[in-house]
């Protein structure tokens, strides 16, 4: 085995294919839902599982991708990842019924768990520190770029074809990520660690994270009084616990929470947490604001977030460089300032805010999250050590699919809440009916946006704690990264 000083381009090439069609489809069927409850003839409440149930998917499988990360190579895991995501498209594509199309759905999603943790991983092993900011910065791209289009994409071939044929678009692209992985992709660094998977671990944690996605994710449609709600969040923080502490006694731990007594991981963690369901109010609120209030259509809608999260796409690599030169820090402040002052423009929204004025505000606002997310992100993994990496990876991708359903779920109910209040107000006052709904849903809105803000201001403040990482690899590490078996440009 020889130093290999040249990152591998043409793997992580491979990997980022596979990346970029997992993440895309996260999205994609967001707009055909209303088609597909027609089609299959549904209910709302069935329908909305093929979103709730790829989440639980990945919130219950992304903590196990540690122990497939440290025992297999990446090569095997990425063709079991794409092996899986292609059968499960294919399956959701000629789905007779619905439980058949949420069974491939959910097969796709047990693919795309694995790939964002993997190809981080790869990253991390197959750049030095000073580099890493670069490659976390195209990443980044492929984070936002690819769920940015699923939804306008998917709102046009909806509304000129078949929903399935969202699925046979996505099938070729797997595929031929699938079979570069399975005749071109070599391994990158050599695991194989025999570790055995702890079987109560996967069941604690399948129960703790899915029932507190499950629970906070069905909250906005089932009220947060429904047993099935509040039973499956408490059942599933009590799992959540025992968990933890079980981990804390295992030798060779599922996920490794020990990482949290590195103080910047821990930091960059709470920021991106914060973050994280603060970018939620956006995603969420925007659309019930522009397609039920402003009555624009979901094309429209969905053509008016494009800019921002192409912003933001633009900008992943540019401060990935900036974060190389400057560190996290410089770019953290002024971008959660970005964030916190966009918030509150959304706060006070009008009857007559301008559709221009809201793509304005929400590409300004993707922009300073562009500043924020990978940067820190990358600051906290670079103070671990190298063996640390996959549990690292693996606890911000699941909590932060868990930070975006408490996130979504928490600001759903104070907007509730507040048009609930406000329509009471302006129905005493003898205001019309279709005056009382929408000026009640836009204080809702808006109340919730507020809210929001002082999440993103506490993510400020952090930020300001920010260090830049001062940590030298072991020779040891060193040899890890380097030591890659046929690795071939």
């Amino acid at each position: 085995m020889t130093e290999q000083k040249k990152p591998p381009y043409g793997i992580i090439a491979i990997l980022f294919t596979g990346a970029f069609v997992t993440i895309f489809t996260q999205t994609l069927l967001n707009i055909a839902l209303p088609r597909i409850m027609a089609d299959l003839e549904v209910s709302a409440s069935t329908v909305q599982w093929l979103v709730t149930g790829y989440m639980l998917v990945n919130g219950i499988l992304i903590p196990a991708s540690a122990f497939f990360i440290q025992r297999y190579s990446n090569r095997s895991v990425f063709i079991l990842a794409m092996t899986l995501f292609s059968l499960g498209t294919l399956l959701a594509g000629v789905a007779p019924a619905f439980s058949v199309l949420l069974a491939g759905r959910m097969i796709q999603a047990s693919g795309a768990a694995l790939m964002m943790p993997l190809l981080m991983n790869v990253i991390l092993a197959a750049f030095p520190v000073e580099k890493r900011g670069s490659a976390m910065g195209v990443f980044g791209l492929v984070m936002v770029v690819a769920p940015a289009i699923g939804p306008t994409l998917s709102g046009y071939i909806v509304e000129h074809y078949s929903w399935r044929v969202l699925f046979f678009i996505i099938l070729p692209v797997a595929l031929i990520s699938l079979g570069l992985g399975i005749f071109k992709l070599k391994n990158l660094t050599v695991q194989n660690r025999n570790i055995s998977l702890d079987k109560l671990s996967i069941i604690f944690s399948s129960i703790g994270f899915g029932g507190i996605l499950y629970g906070f994710s069905s909250a906005g449609t089932m009220g947060w009084d429904n047993p099935a709600v509040y039973g499956t969040i408490a059942i599933g923080i009590v799992s959540l616990v025992v968990f933890v502490f079980r981990q804390l006694k295992l030798k060779e731990p599922l996920l490794e929470v020990r990482i949290y007594k590195y103080p910047m991981f821990a930091l960059s963690s709470v920021i991106s947490i914060a973050l994280s369901m603060s970018m939620f109010s956006a995603m969420i609120l925007m659309p019930i604001y522009v397609q039920t209030i402003k009555g624009i259509s979901p094309i429209e809608s969905g053509l008016l977030m494009l800019p921002g999260a192409l912003a933001m796409g633009f900008m992943s690599p540019v401060t990935g460089r900036l974060f190389d030169k400057f560190g996290a820090k410089v770019l953290a402040i002024p971008g959660l300032a970005i964030v916190v002052f966009t918030t509150y423009l959304f706060s006070q929204l009008s009857l007559e805010t301008t559709y221009l004025e809201i793509m304005a505000i929400y590409t300004a606002r993707m922009f300073g999250i562009s500043m924020v997310m990978m940067p820190v992100m990358t600051n906290g993994l670079n103070t671990l050590p190298m063996k640390s990496y996959p549990h690292g990876t693996a606890i911000n991708n699941t909590l932060q699919q868990v930070a975006g359903a408490i996130g979504s779920a928490f600001l759903i109910t104070v907007m509730n809440t507040r048009a609930e209040s406000a329509g009471k107000e302006l129905a005493a006052s003898g205001a019309a009916p279709e005056t009382i709904m929408n000026n009640a849903m836009l204080e809702g809105i808006n109340y919730s946006f507020f809210v929001s803000m002082f999440i993103a201001l506490f993510a400020l403040v952090l930020a300001l704690f920010i260090q830049k990482p001062n940590r030298v690899a072991t020779e040891a590490e060193k040899d890890i990264v380097y030591q890659q078996k046929e690795v071939t440009e």
